[in-house]
């Protein structure tokens, strides 16, 4: 990797005339500059963003803080929150806290201690008070916050989505995986379940969820066929969990989708890979991260008169661990 004495030796010229023109601090002429800029092409060198930030008073890193980076739904935001930033000129450091308040204060700290300039952050637990002590910009990522700017996808209406779409395709005893009870949209997109399978009279249980994980998701798929064995049609928490069900329905003999129906939610880039494939609710979950993106990037630049709350829509992708409807018309 090229160091600052590569490129002034490159450009034959001083380490410290490199410094002024990387930090545009005093004069340089315009022969040296394109001089400097020669080399640095040539050497595909990267100035190092903590130190820059730190000479300038001025940072262009950005802290994205992940609830579980092994969940295929987080990249797709992470992606879209770097092919953003990344065109502004910005830079990434992201942190993985694993659900765990813990963790999740360290990556903060981290963050601070790194000259961040502001945070985007998919916590599972937004309304803890590390964030209110923070004198930068915060926005939250698949969240919604009383507080802060969010991003998010339109939760309520996912889950009446998901159990219209089991209603008409003739389910008669369903079972919901409600996800963890502190993320605001996963209880959204229960609440919006519930509400629609209680308006049409449908028989239903409940299993209680307390994270997304992978860990977790084959215990719950087990403990929902032992507890409810004549369930016809399942609306899980996130596509991970409605993975480890069809693993397990399969396990069992069941015929999918004749004997069960299952309804994800996400449309991680796996699901389609599954067999059968999996028939889920689709957050758009690369336009969710560069919309962050842009709302934080406003938020650094004291612009004014914008959105600061946005919910993008959320569609039904029927693929076969649902029935056709006219099977049931």
């Amino acid at each position: 990797m090229a160091t600052i004495k590569d490129v002034a030796k490159e450009a034959g010229v001083s380490v410290a005339t490199v410094s002024r023109t990387l930090n545009d601090n005093g004069y340089v002429h315009e022969d040296t500059r394109k001089l400097i800029k020669d080399a640095i092409k040539k050497l595909n060198y990267k100035p190092n963003e903590v130190a820059r930030s730190l000479y300038k008073k001025k940072s262009r890193l950005i802290g994205l803080l992940l609830p579980d980076i092994r969940n295929p739904f987080f990249p797709e935001l992470a992606r879209g929150v770097e092919d953003e930033m990344q065109e502004r000129d910005f830079r990434l450091i992201i942190g993985n806290a694993d659900e765990k308040k813990s963790k999740e204060l360290d990556y903060i700290q981290t963050f601070k201690q790194n000259n961040v300039i502001g945070i985007i952050s998919a916590t599972n637990h937004t309304d803890i008070s590390h964030y209110e002590n923070l004198s930068l910009p915060v926005v939250f990522l698949d969240r919604t916050s009383d507080k802060y700017p969010s991003v998010y996808a339109d939760g309520l209406e996912g889950g009446r989505k998901a159990a219209k779409e089991m209603i008409t395709r003739g389910c008669k005893r369903i079972t919901l995986l409600r996800g963890p009870i502190e993320v605001q949209t996963a209880q959204d997109r229960f609440q919006g379940a519930i509400d629609m399978l209680v308006k049409a009279n449908v028989n239903f249980n409940v299993i209680i969820t307390d994270s997304f994980a992978f860990g977790d998701a084959e215990k719950w798929a087990k403990e929902l066929f032992e507890k409810y064995p004549d369930t016809d049609g399942v609306i899980a928490s996130n596509d991970v969990v409605a993975a480890a069900v069809l693993h397990e329905a399969l396990r069992q003999g069941k015929a999918i989708p004749a004997d069960l129906q299952i309804i994800g939610y996400d449309d991680i880039p796996l699901s389609r890979l599954l067999f059968p494939p999996l028939s889920t609710i689709k957050q758009p979950a690369y336009e969710m991260g560069r919309e962050a993106a842009k709302l934080l990037i406003r938020l650094i630049n004291n612009e004014k008169g914008f959105e600061k709350n946005i919910q993008l829509p959320v569609a039904f992708i029927e693929r076969q661990t649902t029935r056709k409807v006219e099977e049931h018309g």
